[in-house]
């Protein structure tokens, strides 16, 4: 579904350039869900981020069932990106003041959708995340398991294709870490979502069916 071909980053900070990911060549299959490993600075998020179009490569190309996505337009990107990915980030990227309703429907409201079809298609979203009974409640005033869980209806909302995720679990504990990864677990078998993980939890990565591990910007090992 989604092919990645000697993908290559370079990062230039004054008169000296970093290479983070080195002629990076991997497939994403419909039925995947991955696991992305190494350490830090290994070149795991950049990789992340290359593929789902939230960066340019260096050199490299991008085909998403066979059309170079990696060609488009800035618009165009912009456009693929909203209706085939979806995003789970630690870092939640909610808006605190808004309510966990508006959070969740932001995408379809970039999508055009009409108000009444976004609101209906998130509340549904919400249920299947278990917080229905959260919607008019400011996202501030939520749990960080609870935030993580809006985050995961935010990126299934769009009725995305894949979904990458990036350290979806760093920044909780143990217990609610492990209610998180059932949820995308679940996702994965049930709606046949793909799923691209990138983590430093060997027993997150240990549960997924696939996984490569990057090492100095390069894939060093997969299974």
């Amino acid at each position: 579904m989604l092919r990645a071909e000697n993908l290559s980053k370079i990062y230039d900070s004054g008169n000296e350039s970093y290479r983070a990911l080195s002629d990076v060549t991997l497939e994403i299959n419909a039925e995947d869900c991955l696991a992305i490993v190494g350490k830090s600075g290994s070149g795991k998020s950049t990789l992340m981020h290359l593929l789902a179009m939230l960066d340019t490569p260096t050199s490299g190309a991008i085909y998403f069932r066979g059309e170079d996505i990696s060609a488009f337009s800035q618009s165009e990107q912009n456009l693929f990106r909203n209706r085939t990915f979806g995003f789970i980030f630690q870092q939640f990227f909610l808006n605190g003041r808004e309510t966990v309703l508006e959070n969740v429907l932001l995408p379809l409201k970039i999508r055009g959708t009409s108000t009444a079809k976004r609101t209906e298609t998130a509340l549904r979203y919400l249920e299947v995340v278990g917080l229905q009974d959260k919607a008019k409640k400011a996202a501030k005033d939520l749990s960080g398991g609870e935030k993580q869980r809006v985050c995961i209806a935010r990126a299934l909302v769009g009725e995305p294709e894949i979904i990458f995720a990036d350290e979806p679990t760093g920044n909780l504990d143990s217990v609610t870490g492990s209610k998180i990864e059932e949820i995308l677990f679940s996702l994965h078998h049930e709606k046949g979502i793909a799923v691209a993980i990138v983590t430093h939890d060997e027993e997150l990565a240990g549960r997924c069916p696939r996984a490569i591990e990057l090492r100095d910007g390069k894939i060093a090992s997969e299974r």
